[in-house]
């Protein structure tokens, strides 16, 4: 096949090109050290700041009364009547404190609001990590318009690079078929880019999370 003298030239230098080793922008992306420094700041004042500047709603709670108290009034305030949760420890854990509005078998699309746990919180990002291996599988977290999260002191980390570490450690070989980081409610921008929130997925995203001392 005959090639034009131009285009020889220029698959030349493409060809020259990719022959050329390309230094990495960031050298130490690859090994323990975060291309970010790090905050020395508290990681769940940090992440409440982040979180809140993306429209999600922070709550923290010293203990799990604390969070079934917040939980009530939540409901009672947006008259709501199902939170449906299908992670059965933690239904457990809230049982003795009496969320009256707490649903594991109802229907998912009658909710008002649906409840997880998470993988982790990024602090920097102000970002809620969630995966397919956890009870609530794939749906609790988007179907309904309010995706309510617990999650824990221990759970916060400083960056995304932080999150892949701990999900290696976590699962090994074995990673969760879907991983999804989720900053603030859904939201999508049109051609004009005018932001529109709970398009895609739940409207209101709320974070609580709970007090746990480092031996609890």
């Amino acid at each position: 096949m005959n090639v034009a003298p131009s285009k020889e030239n220029i698959l030349k230098r493409v060809r020259n090109a990719l022959s050329q080793s390309t230094p990495l922008p960031f050298p130490q992306a690859e090994g323990q050290t975060s291309v970010f420094n790090k905050e020395e700041e508290d990681l769940s004042i940090l992440f409440a700041e982040n979180f809140s500047a993306l429209k999600g709603r922070f709550v923290f709670c010293a203990d799990h009364k604390e969070l079934a108290d917040n939980l009530n009034g939540l409901a009672d305030s947006n008259h709501w009547n199902s939170v449906y949760c299908r992670e059965l420890q933690l239904v457990h854990t809230l049982q003795p404190f009496s969320v009256s509005v707490l649903n594991k078998s109802g229907d998912i699309n009658e909710a008002d609001a649906g409840m997880t746990t998470c993988e982790a919180l990024v602090a920097r990002t102000g970002t809620v990590v969630l995966s397919a291996a956890q009870p609530s599988g794939r749906t609790v977290g988007i179907f309904p318009p309010v995706h309510i999260v617990v999650a824990y002191t221990d759970q916060l980390v400083y960056d995304i690079k932080d999150v892949i570490i701990r999900l290696k450690e976590k699962y090994s070989d074995h990673l969760p078929s879907m991983i999804s980081f989720q900053s603030g409610p859904s939201r999508t921008s049109d051609i004009e880019k005018t932001s529109v929130i709970g398009i895609h997925g739940p409207k209101e995203a709320y974070v609580f999370l709970i007090d746990k001392a480092p031996d609890a």
